[in-house]
Order: C-alpha cells, then sequence, then structure tokens
C-alpha cells in the first residue's frame, strides 16, 4: 500500500486529481475496521490529518465553520459545545475516549452510516457541507451528501472541506438508543434544537431510515402548539406528536434491533426530547 500525506487542501486537490481512487485518512475509525476485516481493499492511500486549516473552527457571527478534520473530542468540550450543545451530546456519546480523540466530523459524514451521530444535529440545524476539489468548491445540505446506506454524493475527485453550522438561540437535545449507556452504536436517535429568534423547531431522526431524514410533519404540527414566549407546550399536543415523529421513520430489521423496536423508541425520544426543552402548559 502506497501512504501519502497532503500538507494542504491545494496539494490534497492535486493528489485527488491525479488519482481519484485514493483513499483518505483522517482519524481512520470506520475506514480501518474495514481494512483489518478484509471487506476493503485499498492500493493507495492519502493521510488528511496533517493539513492544518482542516483542523480549526471558526465562529463568523451567526454560524460556526468547523473543518472537516476537527475531531469529536474538540467537539464535545469548549467553546464548540457552548455554541452548539446537540452536537457536542452527540460527540459525547461516540465510542470511548481513544475513538473521540482521532474521529473527525468530516469522517462522521462521508461514512455516510444510518448510525452516524452527528448526522442528525447536522440535518436539524440546517448544516451546509462544504466539498472541494481542484475544479472548485460546492455546497450540499446534509440529506444531499448523504444518498443511502453508507453511500455519498462526492465525485470522484471530492472531499469534505468543512461544514458551516448555524448557530441558534434555543435549547438543543440530542438523545439515542442502545443496548448499553456506553461505547454504542445507535439502534435509534433524535436530534430536536430550537431557534426562538424565529420560533423554528427542527428534528431529524437517526438509524431509522436508509439515509438522514426529518420529522417535518411533527415539525409543523408541535410548532401549532409551543408558547414561545413561556417555552411551554400544550399537554394535549403530545401524543399525537409522538405518533408523528414515529411515523417518519422507515426503520428495518437487522442483528442489532427489530423495526417494531424502533419505531417504538424514536417516538419516545422525541417525548423526551420536546419535555426536557418545553414545560408542559399549566
Amino acid at each position: 500500500m502506497n501512504f501519502l500525506i497532503a500538507s494542504s487542501t491545494e496539494d490534497l486537490c492535486e493528489l485527488l486529481a491525479e488519482d481519484p481512487s485514493r483513499q483518505l485518512l483522517a482519524g481512520g475509525t470506520d475506514f480501518m475496521v474495514e481494512v483489518n476485516f478484509r471487506h476493503r481493499d485499498v492500493s493507495e492511500v492519502i493521510a488528511i490529518d496533517r493539513i492544518e486549516e482542516l483542523k480549526q473552527w471558526r465562529h463568523d457571527g451567526d454560524s460556526v465553520l468547523i473543518g472537516s478534520c476537527v475531531t469529536y473530542r474538540e467537539i464535545e468540550r469548549g467553546a464548540l459545545s457552548t455554541l452548539i450543545p446537540a452536537l457536542a451530546q452527540s460527540a459525547r456519546t461516540i465510542g470511548s475516549p481513544q475513538i473521540r480523540n482521532t474521529g473527525t466530523i468530516g469522517g462522521n459524514l462521508a461514512t455516510a452510516s444510518p448510525a452516524g451521530d452527528m448526522i442528525p444535529v447536522l440535518l436539524a440545524l440546517g448544516a451546509l457541507v462544504n466539498v472541494r476539489s481542484r475544479s472548485g468548491v460546492r455546497q450540499l445540505q446534509v440529506d444531499e451528501l448523504i444518498t443511502g446506506v453508507k453511500t455519498n454524493s462526492l465525485r470522484e475527485d471530492e472531499f469534505i472541506e468543512s461544514v458551516r453550522v448555524p448557530v441558534l438561540r434555543g435549547p438543543q437535545e440530542f438523545l439515542k438508543v442502545g443496548p448499553r449507556n456506553a461505547m454504542v452504536i445507535s439502534v435509534s436517535s433524535l436530534a430536536m434544537v430550537t431557534d426562538i429568534d424565529k420560533e423554528y423547531i427542527g428534528i431529524a431522526l437517526g438509524s431509522v431510515s436508509a439515509s438522514p431524514c426529518r420529522s417535518t410533519d411533527a415539525e409543523s404540527f408541535i410548532s401549532e402548539n409551543i408558547d414561545w414566549n413561556s417555552m411551554t407546550v400544550r399537554s394535549g399536543a403530545i401524543d399525537n406528536f409522538e405518533r408523528l415523529v414515529r411515523e417518519s421513520a422507515s426503520p428495518i430489521d437487522d442483528h442489532r434491533s427489530s423495526s417494531a423496536y424502533r419505531t417504538h423508541t424514536i417516538g419516545v425520544l422525541g417525548r423526551r426530547a420536546l419535555l426536557r426543552i418545553f414545560r408542559l402548559e399549566n
């Protein structure tokens, strides 16, 4: 296996333009598992974890620009965790400390696993993914980037450069269900974010569909039953809201869970997140 080291994003563009089949390697927490189990045969690898601009993030007014090689550890603590609390919550649930020290936000997106913990949060927030090649940069919505189970719409010579995430003024929640409390792949997960200024609520689901999905019917319904001044929700709307969340899911049976259990738990997560953010009206 030939091992190449990219020193800058310009260098990476050239290396991919020369041979688009070269595999990118940052944290390697998903990629190396596939290599070790012989599920992937790779002849050339480009290490991108030494590109400084991909390891940086900055707060630009009403959004944060996060380089694709920013690690889960960086996201789960410090200033980033204050700016985007749901993303920090999701980062804390990923693997062990060793995994969080090396795994990256770009890797979580590019792997495109239905169980990717950051994906529902980024979708609910309306994040934009900047992808780059020698031809230039283009922006994609999260559900435009991820097209199916471990498939994405990146062109052969493109890589994820950064993610632009809106900073909202309002409570956020990320919840997941798994067979144990730590170091677990989610059976189901849900992100709920709010923007008090725009009276917006965003809800996205994980592990219950082949590609990222929003619960738009539940969003529309519950928005009509929220008092944004008092941050309360009508108690009579909760059951119907939970039903709408469940109906947004299209899960499968697999070795980790049944479809029925996933459907049940995603509704419970929706109810829980809602009642953590809003109080019941008196």
